[in-house]
């Protein structure tokens, strides 16, 4: 397959599937903030002298009392870690006592209760602003080193751009595609969809350098090649190994999805959506970027010469 000559069709493609989200995020409320980002109250929960309690058991009482919103994390023996929404004195006595009441009614919800924090929104910001912070400085770094390790190639600074756009690129659609899920199946953002974000964003930049560095092998070992060519046989070259990297891992992620319980849905779900990106991209965009760049043109197919 000639890769490099389809590129225009690989942009288009990216293009539909980045715009919806764009949309969903100018036009609706875009992203909907969870507990985490919005403020909240914390609180730790034990039901001692009781049969076992499930993570749902206490996500459905939570439902049926009216915190659908609560996220419920199970640290064993009967011991959860529970966020919901920002709770006064009054409110978290009966919360307590109705939970009580049901899953452990022989125990004190004054044992219960083991612990109570409120979860500050100017916290959560604060890590928001500190992951941007981070990815910047993140991605200034890899620009800056790709740059550095493909110096014995021609314009080694392309590299490193095409990398960060390739890495805009999977995040962006990351992002686009929970704003349309948080409008259609309230799907919330919290730490846990940050945390998944940017692993997918070291994933991204992982699967591109190993296309680039076939690239840089190829073009320093077939000096008298057209760079078309150079960038369409290593893209050949590595493409299965990316494929097959990518299809056991997704593997894996949708093991964790169908059977690791609710708690850590949103991480698997960013990281299946980046996955998926990352590999088409370090394919179909970061790839063909250097290649647009070189010839400065987008290869359109109806156009006339």
């Amino acid at each position: 397959m000639n890769f490099v000559k389809n590129r225009f069709w690989f942009f288009i493609i990216s293009l539909l599937v980045i715009s919806p989200g764009i949309v969903f995020l100018i036009l609706a409320p875009g992203l909907k903030p969870g507990i985490d980002f919005t403020g909240g109250s914390s609180m730790t929960l034990v039901f001692p002298e009781t049969p076992e309690i499930s993570q749902e058991d206490l996500r459905n009482q939570l439902t049926l009392i009216n915190y659908p919103e609560s996220t419920v994390q199970n640290m064993g023996s009967n011991s959860f870690f529970v966020r919901t929404k920002e709770l006064n004195e009054e409110e978290k006595d009966q919360l307590v006592l109705d939970l009580t009441n049901t899953l452990s009614p022989n125990a004190s919800s004054d044992n219960v209760l083991q612990g109570f924090d409120l979860v500050s929104p100017v916290v959560a910001q604060e890590t928001v602003l500190n992951a941007f912070w981070a990815v910047l400085a993140a991605s200034i770094g890899i620009f800056f080193y790709i740059w550095w390790a493909f110096r014995n190639v021609p314009s080694p600074f392309r590299y490193g751009l095409a990398a960060i756009i390739a890495l805009i690129h999977d995040a962006i659609i990351v992002i686009g595609i929970f704003a349309i899920l948080g409008e259609t199946m309230d799907m919330e953002v919290n730490t846990m969809f940050l945390i998944a974000l940017l692993t997918v964003i070291g994933y991204s930049v992982n699967d591109t350098i190993v296309v680039f560095d076939k690239i840089r092998e190829n073009v320093l070992s077939y000096t008298n090649r057209p760079f078309t060519e150079v960038v369409n046989l290593s893209i050949s070259e590595t493409i299965g190994r990316s494929v097959n990297t990518s299809f056991t891992l997704l593997i894996t992620l949708l093991a964790l999805l169908l059977f690791g319980g609710t708690t850590i849905r949103e991480f698997l779900i960013v990281l299946l959506i980046g996955v998926i990106a990352g590999t088409y991209s370090s394919i179909a965009i970061a790839s063909q970027v250097l290649v647009t760049w070189e010839q400065k043109s987008l290869q359109i197919p109806f156009k006339k010469s």
